[in-house]
């Protein structure tokens, strides 16, 4: 192990204590991150609003506060983004991420606390940096430059006071004088709100630095490094990078990006995964797989709605002690930013419960169970993956929705593929998707049966860079935002399925 390494490992003793503790200590460590939010935030409007004096226990909190969505919090946000304060936490909030975990032209401003921005993401990344060096002590790491791909922040029309943009763009705004050393490029770029004028800059800022990770959305990271190698005329990243050894990523799954990552590293490559949102950072990769070890000291308090509730009048939730493997949950948080009994919209599986690890599953509004086959982001990221492995094709993004049954159309799955290379059979690719997602999903399975209410998957493979324009259309181009994977309607589907007719028709003039 290097000095730096041991010196930093040293300095995290302690708090990897803190951290291997979850095992033993799960649920008296969340007991307390509750009983400090409540009683924090029992002055505040919505504190008094729902007696956070009177209560005694998690299960009185659960009872008396309601489940919450954006749009039941949306009337505080506005409030406190015209200046008002301590609506829904005891601190005067300046900052707000702005949502990007749909394309949804609704944005979402999400409240960020300096406590939230210290206490949760802040020690997230020390945390992370501090895992890594532990599980690879000769890690070279903190010897180079890390790329970041990050946002754009700007004040608010109505109130100069407030800044909001992408988190990616307020961790980088205000990012410890020891962390901005090690980033490229300097904010003025990675901070740049035109991702089409921001590329090249970053490319030419970036690739004569001794770059050792890389930190990003995948599919975004994966656009800046193909223009990376068209300019620099290299082949493959380390021989840009000798000493390039982290991909450290999020926002979606990595499955269907694994293989074109491993086809341009040029060398072994490490992946280490974060589950960071604007709501707070939740979990991490702390050893070698695809787990994420959730992280239950960052001023946030957990609860789990299994899915068999979601749609309920009163749906029931679980805290960590309740929870089992291999079960869709809702996530639900309360934070230290006043976010309260929150539904963010993703879904997760627990894999482990000593300690509690999870994988992400997907998201509560981005699967397909249209006809009762309750199809999930992880599966179909699985079996894309699978479908390409078999056919050699390699995915650059992809979308799928229902096709309904009436007088033309059977019903079936539509998905949009946009191909980084396609494969020779597209039948053949068909055939592996669908024969997986049945070994993969029972409910899928049997509404194939035979085909008697689902017929095989429709494959419409898009014109490269479709994805890009419909992102651009919709003022989302960069790196924190994503293409919605699975969708109970057509709304996306029909969008870009006439951005192609537009297309086309422009070429065919």
């Amino acid at each position: 192990m290097s000095c730096i390494n041991s010196l930093y490992v040293w300095l995290m003793k302690n708090r990897l204590k803190e951290i291997d503790s979850y095992a033993r200590n799960a649920q008296a460590i969340q007991h307390k991150q509750w009983a400090y939010l409540v009683g924090k935030a029992a002055d505040t409007e919505y504190g008094r609003k729902y007696h956070f004096h009177d209560l005694r226990s998690e299960e009185d909190f659960r009872q008396r506060v309601p489940l919450a969505s954006y749009e039941d919090l949306r009337p505080y946000v506005e409030r406190l983004m015209q200046g008002e304060d301590y609506l829904l936490w005891p601190e005067k909030i300046r900052w707000f991420s702005k949502s990007s975990g749909t394309t949804h032209s609704k944005s979402k401003y999400i409240p960020v606390s300096r406590e939230a921005l210290a206490r949760c993401h802040y020690k997230g990344g020390k945390d992370m940096y501090a895992l890594y060096m532990r599980q690879y002590p000769d890690s070279g790491v903190f010897f180079g430059k890390t790329v970041s791909m990050g946002g754009s922040l700007h004040t608010w029309d109505t109130n100069p006071g407030i800044q909001c943009g992408d988190v990616s763009a307020l961790l980088t705004r205000y990012l410890p004088s020891w962390a901005e050393s090690r980033r490229i490029p300097k904010r003025e770029i990675a901070m740049m709100e035109d991702w089409e004028k921001k590329l090249p800059l970053m490319v030419q800022a970036t690739w004569k630095a001794d770059v050792r990770s890389i930190m990003g959305v995948p599919s975004w990271i994966l656009v800046y490094l193909e223009k990376l190698l068209e300019i620099s005329g290299k082949r493959s990243l380390r021989e840009i990078w000798p000493g390039l050894e982290l991909l450290i990523h999020g926002g979606v799954s990595f499955t269907p990006y694994r293989k074109q990552f491993s086809e341009i590293w040029g060398g072994e490559a490490r992946y280490l995964e974060t589950y960071n949102a604007s709501e707070g950072f939740f979990a991490m990769q702390d050893i070698s797989g695809e787990d994420m070890l959730l992280m239950l000291d960052y001023g946030i308090y957990y609860e789990f709605l299994p899915m068999e509730e979601w749609g309920k009048e009163n749906p029931g939730t679980v805290g960590i002690e309740g929870v089992e493997t291999g079960k869709n949950y809702a996530l639900v948080i309360s934070t230290n930013a006043g976010l309260w009994r929150y539904l963010i919209g993703d879904t997760v599986v627990f894999t482990s419960l000593r300690p509690y690890r999870i994988r992400i599953s997907g998201r509560t509004k981005h699967f397909i169970n249209t006809f009762g086959e309750e199809l999930m982001v992880d599966n179909a990221d699985s079996a894309l993956s699978f479908a390409c492995a078999q056919t050699g094709a390699e995915i650059a993004d992809y979308t799928a929705a229902p096709v309904f049954l009436d007088q033309t159309n059977q019903a079936r799955h539509q998905w949009l593929i946009e191909f980084k290379k396609s494969p020779e059979d597209l039948t053949a690719f068909t055939q592996f998707l669908d024969s997986r997602l049945k070994s993969l999903n029972s409910d899928y399975e049997a509404k194939r049966f035979k085909d008697l209410l689902l017929k095989s998957p429709e494959i419409v493979s898009l014109p490269n860079g479709t994805f890009h324009e419909w992102l651009k259309g919709q003022g989302k181009l960069g790196g924190q935002h994503k293409v919605p994977r699975l969708n109970n309607n057509r709304d996306f589907a029909e969008e870009i399925l006439v951005l192609i007719g537009k297309d086309r028709k422009r070429k065919e003039d």
